[in-house]
């Protein structure tokens, strides 16, 4: 007769057996097997792993049965609820924006909320606090991780790397630090060498670069590897707030409290245009994706008559800022379209993964919503019950974190 269980494996059941048999008292049946499957010299051993084996898988078998059986039941009474579900109108995904009520809100900070970042693969939400602590966060259950110390003052900014390997996070202590994901979370390096406080904080597309703005005015690259500041940019007259590089990396975008926004070309350090127009502080400044280009093109034809690009990274900026304005322009400086509807600061800006929607968060304590292709507000959510300083959205599901002043960090989900 054949088996499934290998030579070790028969060997190891027939010791079981023969240990139940033994401390059972069937003594006749024990001698017979001890005959039969040649194990003479078999003596029982209560430290040997196979004593007690026979009883130790029995009972498991049992429950592991039961838990099947409560599984199919709760199985077919999921299928049933599905089967008498009312049926929605089918929505593309391509068009789910957040829609209130928050589904989960997370408490834990104990100081304004700066930043929020999702990991670009795993379920994961890092947030950035004044606390001086980084929260890790399981985004879809809502549960807190663990924290991560080291900074001594408010962590401003946060960001990982496009494999979500690396996390890096800026502070007003003057210092970068650099966490590894796959080393329990500890810090591997700390990066010194601007002169104030560190506002924003980035990984070029490669991720063997990260982008740093500051407070003493300059912009610098760092060197994953060593640790090493390779590069140094100048040309703004204030307190650099925010810095984000453009989806081939070969650009970024720079907003300041000297009222402009600046295009740099990365392998040069040079400035490449000065965007001028908004009245107050530049809270935020980011590139407007390659797939958003069709529907800012639908804008300023409305406005502008203007002509057709090339889908090349960097064509398109949108800046925010305290004088409650959002603005759209081109990379050659042109004001393409301003919105308006924020009656207060402006502190966070997203592009929707479609490319249709842009989202905002601003200290007027709401989220909105805007269309790219009218440049309307299509909807206003009252977010938090104080300022609302971040926004992020979600690659791997369709959801959006917000953070606030009221230490609160909310997630949203999109339909």
């Amino acid at each position: 007769m054949s088996t499934i269980l290998s030579d070790r494996q028969r060997d190891e059941l027939h010791k079981a057996i023969l240990d139940y048999l033994s401390a059972s008292g069937f003594h006749d049946s024990f001698a017979a097997l001890k005959a039969e499957s040649l194990n003479d010299d078999f003596v029982p051993d209560p430290k040997q792993k196979y004593a007690g084996l026979l009883e130790k898988k029995w009972t498991s078998v049992i429950r592991l049965q039961k838990k099947i059986m409560e599984l199919e039941s709760k199985t077919s009474q999921m299928q049933e609820e599905l089967n008498n579900a009312p049926v929605r109108k089918a929505t593309s995904s391509v068009d789910w924006i957040p829609r209130p009520p928050e589904r989960q809100t997370l408490t834990g900070h104990r100081s304004p909320v700066t930043r929020v970042a999702f990991h670009p693969v795993y379920q994961i939400l890092a947030t950035a606090s004044e606390d001086t602590t980084i929260k890790i966060w399981d985004y879809e259950t809502g549960e807190f991780e663990r924290t991560l110390k080291g900074h001594t003052k408010a962590v401003q900014d946060l960001a990982f790397d496009a494999k979500g390997n690396i996390l890096v996070s800026c502070s007003a202590d003057l210092t970068i630090k650099v966490w590894d994901l796959n080393n329990d979370y500890n810090c591997i390096k700390t990066l010194y060498g601007h002169d104030h406080s560190v506002s924003s904080v980035s990984f070029l597309p490669s991720g063997d670069i990260i982008v740093s703005a500051s407070r003493d005015k300059t912009i610098k690259l760092w060197e994953v590897a060593s640790g090493y500041c390779v590069k140094t940019f100048t040309g703004h007259s204030e307190w650099v707030r925010s810095v984000q590089p453009s989806e081939d990396g070969r650009l970024l975008v720079t907003s300041s409290n000297d009222q402009t926004a600046r295009l740099w070309d990365v392998s040069t350090g040079e400035t490449k245009m000065e965007f001028r127009g908004h009245d107050h502080v530049i809270e935020c400044a980011i590139f407007v994706p390659v797939n958003a280009y069709p529907y800012i093109r639908d804008l300023i034809n409305d406005t502008t008559k203007a002509g057709k690009d090339q889908a090349v990274p960097g064509q398109y900026i949108v800046t925010g800022s305290r004088d409650k304005t959002i603005k759209i322009w081109d990379a050659s400086g042109q004001l393409l379209h301003t919105l308006i509807g924020h009656d207060n600061w402006i502190r966070g800006l997203v592009v929707h993964p479609s490319g249709k929607f842009l989202l905002s968060a601003s200290d007027d304590k709401t989220m909105k919503i805007w269309d790219l292709k009218t440049g309307r507000s299509m909807k206003t959510i009252e977010a938090h019950t104080h300022f609302v300083t971040c926004i992020a959205y979600c690659h791997a599901s369709p959801i959006v974190a917000t953070g606030s002043v009221d230490q609160a960090v909310k997630i949203w989900q999109c339909r």
